[in-house]
């Protein structure tokens, strides 16, 4: 079985080199990984190009974040697929966990593990993921780790990949097709990548958020066929309380696994 990988890259060379580190040095799986640049201007392409031929590099104009990654994956061979920001990573054995899951999963299946937010000053938050599903995307109340999300690529094929239009959701769109089309999601207690929020990045500064409330806006008006209301709102609240209680429950019964 094999994974592909894709990076989106863009004068982000400060992180780049962790990124590219963290997933050359995956062991236990087949590998292809692929880095997707549309014309870096900060040594960005120099370091990609450092890594030969154990980098497949896609260097072309796209149409953004979604255009690249569909660009990536275009040329993929992998059986299964994932993602990471070139200012994110992966840890150590992250894909072997894949591997595994992947092993004994059906075509129709994705999956996230856990993981950590790292914040500037280097301090790291747990992220435990929920288990996705049409009513927790559509009405708000999903917890999503985009960084440790794998998808078979023939359910990828299946929904056409990324829409282009999408400029801050790309991935939660994603994922809901995937769910729309007839797909589930799982969870493993495996700890796989870091989100990296820094001053430079879109969560960071939070300066598209109008515009990502507009996406979501657009999303839940195309699958539930209207516009989002206060009521709806009202749903999100009790859905997200919900979701919390079960996790407090679930960690008091079932207490993590935590790596040392």
């Amino acid at each position: 079985m094999k994974i592909s990988i894709v990076t989106i890259s863009f004068n982000q060379r400060e992180y780049l080199k962790a990124s590219i580190e963290s997933v050359l040095s995956q062991q236990g799986c087949s590998l292809e990984y692929i880095v997707v640049d549309p014309g870096s201007t900060d040594g960005s392409l120099e370091l990609i190009n450092s890594y030969g031929d154990r980098i497949i590099k896609v260097f072309q104009p796209d149409l953004g974040p979604a255009d690249g990654l569909n660009q990536g994956f275009k040329i993929a061979s992998g059986d299964i697929y994932g993602f990471i920001n070139s200012d994110d990573y992966l840890l150590p054995n992250a894909l072997a966990a894949i591997a595994r899951f992947f092993d004994s999963s059906g075509a129709d299946t994705f999956v996230s593990g856990m993981g950590f937010t790292q914040f500037p000053d280097g301090r790291r938050q747990l992220v435990s993921p929920s288990v996705l599903s049409r009513r927790s995307m559509l009405w708000r109340s999903a917890v999503i780790f985009q960084q440790a999300t794998f998808f078979p690529a023939e359910l990828f094929k299946g929904v056409g990949g990324f829409n282009v239009k999408n400029k801050t959701c790309w991935d939660y769109e994603l994922y809901l097709k995937f769910l729309m089309n007839g797909a589930s999601h799982k969870l493993i207690d495996d700890e796989l990548a870091v989100f990296r929020l820094h001053d430079q990045s879109i969560s960071g500064t939070g300066r598209l958020n109008d515009l990502y409330r507009e996406e979501l806006d657009s999303l839940f008006q195309q699958y539930v066929g209207r516009k989002r209301n206060w009521t709806d709102g009202l749903t999100t609240t009790y859905l997200r309380a919900e979701r919390e209680l079960r996790r407090r429950m679930a960690q008091i019964l079932f207490p993590p696994k935590r790596s040392t």
